[in-house]
């Protein structure tokens, strides 16, 4: 028996290989399905069950695809209803694989569909449970993203999954190895560990959802408080997860067009297409095409083009570094982001050989920022409520990345301000979406908090965020 977590740091998720006696699983597929077709091919292998823990809604899964590669059937758990031919497993209906036995436990809550997928070895012994959104290391899935569909509260969701977890999991032994969807990082939990793998026995000593004294009230009340909106591309995710979608095949040979300067602006004036820069973030402070939107390929990139575009609709045309353009294209189909129409053929400097215009971000060290600083600069903190709230600068306005749209009215009009967030990546995307809106007036302090502390730029005392509720 072979099992082997592939894991994607950029969206924190965990797709899962098991192999037995030349049988292949996998489990929670990313949308391009090469990696498990060429790994089963060097095993000698055949893929024999893709199995989907639920409807995913933060990344588009490869399980279509997979299947029409291979043949293999796709497995849900009870009340799935995709549009596509599916095995709709009952709850404890057990799958073999060469010596081992995978074993469907329906575990709603999270999804009504939300299945765990528990492993027996040769000798029947239970060996692990993959969770899904079910059980996070450190944290469960938050109960409010299939509400609508559900047309439940996330109050009788959370109930649901209170009792999933009671009946279904912690009954079973303490060694048993707990590999779960996502891991620190993703939006679809809010207390997740760094580590991608546990026991089964650890979660239950330190998981707060866990607790073997914790009443159904509480455990609703921990889970729901403190939950943000989710992303709004979530839902779009889960209608092609459902629903089906193109071949990604299709999808990187439209993308990897290769658009002349010319040719690329008449394409973004026809088309309405975003100009998305994928570079780095001080490459697009130096030069970039004016009202373009700058995520960056290192860093949070498919995640962030979600919460910040949204519309997985939306045409996009690409400014990259040379020979990165398919991974930007790929990274950005796991998210249901289909439209790419191409890219800038020789990048920024054949748009400047051009004589096109462009525009640059007037960015400075923390050394120059704290030469200015005065208690009435304007200071916006682009980070997430927490970090804020762990430690800033003082009289510093909290602006949250996520959400920067609904604070565009508080930015100055024409007095200079300065943005910042933790380490560059993210104040640099907010810089871009508020040029994008016609405010020019800002001042990026690179290298975020990080850099500010090191300059000993005074920030408030540190409140430990685990203490913040």
């Amino acid at each position: 028996m072979n099992i082997e977590q592939i894991y994607t740091g950029c969206l924190a998720q965990g797709a899962y290989y098991i192999e037995s006696e030349g049988e292949v699983a996998i489990i929670d597929p990313l949308r391009e399905v090469k990696p498990y077709l060429e790994r089963a091919k060097r095993d000698n292998a055949k893929i024999k069950y893709i199995f989907e823990t639920h409807f995913h809604a933060d990344f588009v899964s490869g399980h279509v695809t997979l299947s029409k590669e291979t043949g293999a059937p796709i497995v849900y758990g009870p009340n799935a209803n995709p549009s596509f031919k599916a095995t709709i497993a009952k709850d404890n209906q057990e799958f073999k694989l060469g010596k081992i036995t995978i074993t469907a436990l329906h575990t709603p809550g999270h999804t009504m569909e939300s299945t765990t997928y528990l492993l027996k070895d040769e000798n029947g012994k239970d060996h692990a449970i993959f969770s899904g959104d079910t059980l996070f290391l450190g944290d469960v899935g938050r109960p409010d993203l299939a509400q609508k569909a559900a047309t439940m509260t996330q109050e009788e969701l959370a109930g649901i999954l209170y009792d999933s977890l009671r009946n279904k999991i912690m009954p079973l032994a303490d060694d048993i190895t707990v590999y779960p969807a996502h891991g620190a990082g993703s939006a679809c939990g809010k207390n997740m560990m760094k580590e991608t793998v546990d026991t089964l026995g650890n979660q239950k000593q330190m998981n707060y959802a866990l607790r073997a004294n914790m009443t159904k009230e509480e455990f609703v009340k921990e889970v729901t408080d403190g939950l943000l909106p989710p992303p709004q591309y979530f839902p779009l995710n889960v209608k092609m997860n459902k629903e089906g979608y193109e071949d990604i095949h299709e999808v990187i040979e439209r993308g990897v067009t290769a658009l002349s300067p010319n040719a690329f602006e008449t394409a973004a004036n026809e088309t309405g297409a975003i100009v998305l820069d994928v570079r780095h973030q001080n490459d697009f402070a130096k030069s970039h095409i004016p009202r373009s939107i700058f995520i960056g390929l290192k860093g949070g990139f498919a995640p962030w083009v979600g919460a910040l575009i949204a519309d997985v609709k939306q045409p996009l045309l690409l400014v990259t570094d040379k020979g990165t353009e398919e991974e930007a294209i790929t990274r950005l189909s796991r998210v249901g982001f289909d439209g790419t129409l191409g890219y800038l053929d020789g990048g920024i400097e054949a748009w400047e050989k051009a004589g096109k215009e462009i525009d640059t971000v007037e960015s400075i060290s923390a050394d120059t920022f704290k030469e200015r600083l005065e208690s009435t600069t304007p200071v916006f903190d682009v980070r997430k409520e927490a970090e804020f709230s762990a430690e800033h600068i003082e009289n510093a306005k909290l602006t949250p990345l996520d959400f920067l749209n609904n604070h565009l009215s508080e930015f100055p009009e024409k007095e200079a301000f300065y943005v910042h967030c933790a380490g560059g990546y993210r104040s640099m995307i907010a810089a871009s979406i508020l040029k994008s809106r016609g405010i020019h007036n800002l001042i990026d302090v690179a290298g975020g908090m990080a850099s500010i502390k090191k300059a000993g730029i005074p920030v408030t005392d540190f409140v430990c965020p685990t203490t913040l509720k």
